[in-house]
């Protein structure tokens, strides 16, 4: 039952930029007494959805986070099991906010490690690069997104597409490495 309120809260927070009133919430819910969405409003806290700091409520991470409902397999069909979490995606990609940052993906030179035109892909800035991580890179003062090589016989770096018709990248002059991807973003429809 709470989860349906949860949702409502959702809507008029999403919709008005705000959480609503205690009066308001009286409405929302079709509750008669204030005690009945102060009780919720606990709840909602003692969930990890709401916070109240000088005596002002606030939403957590939590309340813009997505149900994590369980898991399925993409093989052979089974019965799926409800196990509900809530997660936030910067929870789950982003390790620490301060040294990533989102790129929007232009050209197919990465099609082959599924990462396609339109893709946002997170960069993180603070992580070292390893011969088979995708970069975010400088070559001969051009930006691209690459896969990062080390020929280990030849002692030589360079950037390797994943899309046979680009040839690998062997710098001129400089090779920068600015970030690892750690995820992707793609918007499905």
């Amino acid at each position: 039952m709470n989860q349906s309120r949860l949702e409502i809260l959702k809507k008029f927070f999403n919709k008005n930029r705000r959480l609503p009133s205690y009066s308001e919430m009286l409405d929302l819910f079709d509750f008669s007494s204030k005690n009945a969405v102060f009780k919720l409003i606990n709840c909602f806290i003692k969930e990890g959805f709401l916070k109240k700091e000088n005596k002002k409520l606030s939403p957590t991470k939590k309340f813009f986070a997505l149900p994590l409902v369980g898991i399925i397999k993409a093989g052979y069909p089974i019965l799926a099991e409800e196990n509900k979490q809530y997660l936030t995606l910067d929870e789950y990609l982003i390790d620490n906010p301060e040294s990533n940052f989102l790129l929007k993906v232009s050209g197919d030179s990465m099609i082959n490690m599924g990462i396609f035109e339109g893709d946002i892909v997170i960069i993180d800035r603070n992580k070292k690069p390893k011969n088979g991580d995708i970069v975010l890179a400088q070559i001969d003062n051009e930006w691209t997104l690459k896969i990062f090589k080390i020929d280990r016989f030849k002692k030589q770096v360079f950037l390797q597409a994943a899309n046979p018709k680009y040839p690998p990248l062997f710098p001129k002059n400089q090779l920068q490495i600015y970030g690892v991807v750690r995820g992707l973003i793609r918007k499905i429809n």
